[in-house]
């Protein structure tokens, strides 16, 4: 499993109730993208700054998706994309509650 840590300055007139209600076809389209399981929506509207926190079946899947999505992020406004990739450690992460729905 792989999380994605993906962050970017993002014009704060989109954020808030505005990337949610225009963002909602994105957000479902989202769950069709090979290899998805899960995202976090984040927004810090003091800094700007907008992205999301991802988790993929593999490394693969993750970086078709990032490459995709940066082309899409910054066709709505984003700069400074930063990306990250993490290893899960599955058995730590569930001794703190975690869980993911199988797809």
């Amino acid at each position: 499993m792989i999380l994605v840590q993906m962050n970017f300055d993002f014009p704060i007139e989109m954020m808030g109730d505005a990337l949610t209600e225009g963002a909602k076809s994105l957000a479902e389209s989202i769950n069709e993208e090979p290899g998805f399981l899960s995202k976090i929506w984040i927004e810090n509207s003091e800094m700007a700054e907008s992205g999301g926190i991802y988790l993929f079946k593999d490394r693969e899947s993750a970086e078709n998706y990032v490459a995709m999505h940066c082309a899409r992020v910054e066709a709505m406004g984003a700069k400074n994309i930063s990306v990250k990739y993490f290893s899960v450690n599955e058995p730590l992460s569930a001794i703190n509650q975690f869980t993911v729905a199988s797809k």
